[in-house]
């Protein structure tokens, strides 16, 4: 656990996928053909407060849905790379975009798709529903599943560590 701590000290980016992270991974399918998938608002109060306190805060998804989008289209520099096909070229492109080193980053994924994005990272980590291959490669698995508390669990893990968490703007959102 000390190493992990360690790894935790130099992260500035958190790296999510969507579909089995932020939600649980069941998407609802209404009658028009929108997608619909159901987040967590714990996950999304730590998101937003990781963002006001100077993090870097990004989604690399296959998936697509509007839906995902509007749900954090009031998160302030938030990125979100949906319908993505190599979620490698996709990390490398947002390490340049933002001057970042590999190590600086801290990746949670869920499934097979994650896997070499994940290798690619300086901290790996997965909700505790993650599959098998996941579990095997993370410096950290959540008690927590996806959609379910597993994003706040990290970043609240990572904003204690810097000394960010429950400051005095920490009652607003």
């Amino acid at each position: 656990m000390e190493n992990f701590t360690n790894k935790l000290q130099s992260v500035n980016t958190f790296i999510f996928d969507f579909d089995g992270v932020l939600s649980d991974g069941k998407i609802y399918v209404q009658r028009d053909g929108e997608q619909v998938r159901a987040t967590n608002v714990k996950d999304g109060y730590a998101l937003q407060y990781a963002l006001r306190k100077g993090y870097n805060v990004a989604v690399i998804s296959g998936g697509y849905a509007e839906s995902m989008r509007l749900r954090y289209k009031d998160f302030p520099g938030m990125e979100m790379f949906l319908k993505v096909k190599d979620k490698t070229i996709m990390f490398n492109d947002y390490l340049q975009q933002h001057n970042l080193k590999p190590e600086n980053v801290l990746i949670m994924g869920d499934d097979i798709p994650d896997y070499k994005m994940m290798l690619m990272a300086g901290v790996k980590c997965c909700p505790a529903d993650a599959a098998e291959e996941i579990k095997h490669i993370s410096d950290y698995i959540s008690p927590r599943c996806g959609g379910n508390g597993a994003v706040r669990d990290i970043i609240e893990q990572v904003l204690k560590l810097h000394g960010k968490w429950f400051e005095e703007d920490a009652c607003l959102w």
